[in-house]
This record gives structure tokens, C-alpha cells and sequence, in this order.
């Protein structure tokens, strides 16, 4: 094997991967599926993570094993740096309320003392509504 295939979640080597990979393929640290759209060379991460394959089928959830037809591994797609996929939600609805993104970490630390703001309010109604 040419190409190191890292895990798209933890970042391990991914050992004895044989190509082309396996629907059922997981990481053998996190057990995370690797027959995924974050692990396709067709993966865009800018914006809202959408395939560049013209061709291939809409998946709805992409960290989840797919049967797409046009899947290519990509080496290099973990980044540590990179904000988990619960983070970025949170900046983008942050952004679509005009509201200023904040850390989980930062909003756990202080309790907030300012009256919520109207995009702030319907956030907490869309939330309750959703039940999340």
C-alpha cells in the first residue's frame, strides 16, 4: 500500500486497509466507519461539506458508512485542529441568528448575566421544539 489511510475521527493509522475499502471498514481505535463521505476525496469541507462528485447519490448523514458508488479514500483528511462536527453546528447557527460564536467551554464557565437577545430567544424556542 502506497497511500497511509488515517481514521477521519481519531487520527490512527489505519493498518491492513485493503482497497477498495470496505463498506464495513472501522477504525480500530474509535470504531468509527470509514466508507464515509469525510473520508472521500470528493469531500468538501468549506461550507457545508458537500460532494464534488456530480454524479453521486445525496447522503444525509456524512459519518456514517454509505453505499456511494464513486467513493475514493482520501489520505490527510484528519485535522486536530479542526472543530468537531457538534462545534461548527453551533458557529453556523450562531451565524444565522447574528449572534457571536462562542466556545462550549467558554459558555459553561460563565453563566450568562445579560438578557437573552431576540435571536437568542428563538434559538432556545427552535431547541425546545426540536427537543435538543
Amino acid at each position: 500500500m502506497s497511500d497511509q489511510f488515517n481514521c477521519w475521527q481519531c487520527g490512527k493509522a489505519l493498518e491492513g486497509v485493503i482497497l477498495p475499502l470496505s463498506r464495513r471498514e472501522a477504525c480500530a481505535e474509535c470504531h468509527a466507519d470509514q466508507h464515509v463521505c469525510k473520508m472521500c476525496v470528493f469531500f468538501q469541507y468549506s461550507g457545508r461539506g458537500d460532494c464534488k462528485e456530480e454524479r453521486a447519490e445525496w447522503v444525509s448523514d456524512r459519518e456514517r458508512a454509505n453505499f456511494c458508488d464513486y467513493f475514493k479514500p482520501a489520505t490527510g483528511v484528519y485535522s486536530k485542529s479542526g472543530p468537531s462536527a457538534n462545534e461548527q453546528a453551533l458557529a453556523e447557527l450562531a451565524v444565522l441568528f447574528g449572534d457571536a460564536p462562542t466556545s462550549s467551554n467558554q459558555a459553561e464557565e460563565q453563566p450568562q448575566e445579560r438578557p437573552k437577545t431576540a435571536a437568542e430567544i428563538a434559538e432556545q424556542q427552535l431547541r425546545d421544539l426540536l427537543g435538543g
